[in-house]
């Protein structure tokens, strides 16, 4: 799997930062995580991880179980509603993008196979 593809396509499609993209495949592909580990994987600071994490949340990506853990929604969900949130943001027309789509199809096993394991 090629996940800088995911990353570069999650930049330029949802404009996110290239660590809110590393944040949401992270979450996604291993499952909820607290700020402290995200931060440990992603060799950054515990604030900017949380900082991060919570951004995402407003961005419609996670979802919060406690204040400093955080789980990502489904992807075939998040990457339309990511998609979504963008366009009114940038005032663009919202309609299918197939990029989007596919990011959520791409996702969406390893995002199941990180919670029924």
């Amino acid at each position: 799997m090629d996940s800088s593809k995911l990353e570069n396509d999650l930049i330029s499609e949802i404009k996110l930062t290239p660590i809110q993209a590393k944040t949401y495949l992270l979450i996604t592909w291993y499952g909820k995580m607290s700020s402290s580990q995200i931060a440990e994987k992603l060799k950054i600071s515990s604030e900017s991880a949380q900082k991060t994490a919570t951004d995402l949340m407003s961005l419609g990506a996670f979802i919060d179980i406690s204040e400093t853990e955080f789980e990502a929604m489904h992807p075939r969900f998040t990457a339309v509603n990511m998609y979504r949130k963008m366009c009114e943001r940038e005032n663009i027309e919202f309609k299918r993008n197939k990029v989007v789509d596919s990011i959520g199809v791409i996702l969406e096993q390893p995002y199941d196979d990180a919670r029924t394991k």
